[in-house]
């Protein structure tokens, strides 16, 4: 679905926006600090056209845009599972990170990427700005919360693994999932 598709209007809860445009969460924290918190938070009962007024921001249509140029960029940043498989059986040079936890990682994992050091994050904001990295979780939302925030610190070639490892397995299939041996 293009962003021009999503129908967006002032008296639609924020359930149904989210549900029709899940980049609004994000967007609306980053540009209107609005949802982050229990002081900018919102009921999915509220329509926009209420929180904007509850957040005394009067240009409502402007929030929709945002919401709309959000979705567009997600949409921009994501890549799909047998994209990223040519990547890799082409020989490509890109970093393949996984985003999730060790624990899930142990469960099952991608056999090409390497798991995030959350301990040495600088390893990564040290990459060149124009390396393409593909991040990946287990359903693809946190991995493009990462893509959005390394996009919006200069990387140029980011992207988020549509449908995460779910997606990989359906898509490229099981023999691409290698099971971590415990030692």
């Amino acid at each position: 679905m293009t962003t021009t598709e999503i129908p967006i209007r002032p008296e639609m809860t924020m359930e149904s926006i989210l549900e029709a445009a899940p980049a609004a969460r994000r967007a609306l924290f980053q540009r209107y600090h609005i949802g982050g918190c229990s002081s900018c938070a919102f009921q999915p009962t509220d329509t926009l056209a209420q929180v904007c007024k509850d957040h005394n921001i009067l240009d409502v249509n402007e929030v929709i845009r945002t919401i709309h140029l959000a979705q567009e960029m997600d949409a921009n940043l994501q890549v799909a599972p047998r994209e990223v498989k040519s990547w890799i059986d082409a020989g490509e040079d890109f970093s393949f990170i996984d985003v999730r936890s060790p624990e899930e990682i142990s469960v099952a994992r991608i056999e090409h990427a390497e798991p995030l050091d959350f301990a040495a994050p600088d390893r990564y904001m040290s990459l060149p700005h124009d390396r393409k990295i593909v991040f990946h979780c287990q359903t693809g939302e946190r991995s493009l919360d990462v893509a959005a925030y390394f996009k919006g610190h200069g990387f140029q070639r980011v992207h988020s693994l549509r449908g995460g490892l779910d997606a990989w397995a359906r898509e490229v299939g099981l023999r691409e999932i290698g099971k971590r041996e415990t030692r």
